[in-house]
């Protein structure tokens, strides 16, 4: 009785749980199925039509015909890519000493950090402006990296991975004559490589998905990104949102394969199987 009941249960959370991932899913499935309509469809007929009747592929190509996006994805792929790589250097060589090293003030600058993420960007958002006009960092791939060469967030997460290992892994080295920057580096970062995948993911997903601060950064068309081209592909085809919906798709799909190939490493893993007996 107590199986038969137990099943039931599972039953109820399986269905609910596909019923959620259905709604989750549905605007992106929506999207996907408005890129593939034919310019004949209806996109606004009663009731809704979500498989195309006629699927084609012409909006994609239409949409990378018209504007560069090439350029954009490249400008995309570059800016996203060192934003993740100088990202995860900064706040792993932040968070090492917060986490393993003892001096006076630690905890305090740890709060402080912490304490930052409070602070919405808008606020930063006219002096760092200000800062960048000054410095020459305007119209360049180092002015969208710059307000994120580290995170608080990431200086947390990276803390909370360090505390987790082992210190006999740490002394091990240590007696070996190894340097705290050689144990940062051939120690630590190996056995956190969960937290930093999962925060590399992060990194990724922000800085691909920015569209506020490119867009006050950057005026030269040849340095837009995904997000400020389909913006203007949103007001270069107001009228034709299949054009739109294209584009919308050639923007999020890295993000989604980035997603789906690294998943698998996001799992916690054992950082105290290196020690042996």
């Amino acid at each position: 009785m107590n199986i038969q009941k137990t099943q039931q249960q599972k039953f109820i959370i399986y269905i609910l749980l596909i019923a959620i991932s259905i709604l989750t899913l549905f605007p992106l499935l929506w999207l996907i199925s408005t890129s593939l309509k034919s310019p004949t469809e209806n996109l606004l007929q009663t009731p809704p039509q979500l498989l195309p009747s006629q699927p084609t592929l012409n909006n994609y190509f239409r949409v990378w015909e018209t504007l560069p996006f090439g350029t954009y994805l490249y400008n995309s792929l570059i800016v996203s890519l060192l934003t993740v790589i100088l990202n995860l250097l900064f706040c792993s060589l932040a968070a090492y000493p917060l986490a393993r090293l003892s001096f006076i003030g630690r905890n305090a600058i740890f709060i402080a950090v912490v304490s930052t993420i409070m602070i919405p960007f808008q606020i930063v958002m006219i002096p760092l402006y200000i800062l960048m006009v000054k410095l020459g960092l305007t119209n360049s791939y180092l002015g969208m990296i710059f307000p994120s060469l580290a995170s608080a967030f990431g200086i947390f997460l990276l803390r909370q991975a360090f505390m987790g290992v082992p210190k006999e892994i740490e002394e091990a080295a240590r007696m070996d004559g190894s340097s705290e920057l050689g144990i940062w580096w051939f120690i630590m970062l190996p056995a956190i490589k969960p937290a930093l995948i999962t925060l590399a993911i992060f990194v990724f997903i922000g800085a691909w998905s920015d569209f506020l601060w490119p867009l006050i950064i950057i005026q030269d068309e040849s340095l837009y990104t995904l997000p400020l081209g389909v913006a203007k592909l949103a007001g270069t085809f107001s009228l034709d949102w299949r054009l739109v919906a294209a584009g919308s798709i050639i923007s999020i799909a890295p993000v989604l394969l980035l997603f789906l190939f690294l998943q698998r490493f996001i799992v916690p893993t054992d950082t105290g199987s290196g020690v042996k007996g």
